[in-house]
């Protein structure tokens, strides 16, 4: 089975795309609009670009009829938006967030966490979620597509501050992902959870690459 997806339709009765890039970590990202009313919604298009210095990017598909999201307004307007990680235990949270809401309604009226500001801004930030990254704007790349719903902003950022929850680090240092429980994003209507991690060391590997790998700084 095979088939051109820009020509062809899916021969699945869901399309397998979404469904193959997995998993997907989830941008839980809050912002605050210039007048003031804070907003915060989950983007599956995340990732880091480069870590000297860190940088993070996300995409937010356009509304049906063509209206830009509220982060990405947010985030060119005020300079700033905050990642939020996306655990286990706020995963209801995580979906109330997803709501498309009127522009001048806040999601944290809805959801059952604790807001609090972010040091470089005003930014909101969930409290219970473990860890943040204080995100500075830096541009947004704009892409069409070949619908109303297939134009996307692309939005790079860089971290200015990273908040970590001491109670979620292990002995040695590293972050203790099992106990946290990060959710991420599959196909359909589908999530998963990380709940197990394995080593694995890459085969001739310097000290410096194995360094680096590690996360230890050089």
């Amino acid at each position: 089975m095979k088939y051109d997806p820009n020509t062809q339709k899916s021969p699945l009765p869901y399309s397998p795309f979404k469904s193959l890039t997995v998993p997907r970590p989830i941008g839980w990202l809050s912002s605050t609009s210039v007048d003031g009313v804070d907003n915060i919604a989950p983007y599956s298009q995340w990732q880091n670009l480069t870590f000297d210095p860190p940088m993070v990017m996300f995409a937010a598909n356009q509304y049906p009829d063509g209206r830009r999201k509220d982060t990405v307004i947010n985030a060119e307007q005020t300079g700033w938006f905050v990642w939020n990680m996306a655990t286990w235990d706020l995963r209801n949270a995580v979906n109330i967030s997803a709501m498309a809401l009127p522009a001048g309604e806040n999601e944290f009226d809805r959801m059952n966490v604790t807001t609090r500001r972010a040091d470089l801004s005003d930014t909101p930030m969930v409290a219970e979620s473990p860890f943040h990254f204080e995100c500075k704007y830096l541009s947004t790349h704009r892409l069409s597509g070949n619908s109303t719903v297939g134009g996307i902003d692309v939005v790079y950022a860089t971290v200015e501050r990273i908040h970590i929850d001491e109670n979620s680090v292990t002995a040695d240092g590293r972050i203790d992902i099992a106990k946290v429980r990060p959710i991420a994003r599959m196909g359909y209507h589908d999530y998963t959870v990380v709940s197990e991690t394995f080593e694995m060391h890459v085969p001739g590997a310097d000290d410096d690459a194995s360094a680096g790998l590690a996360g230890q700084p050089g």
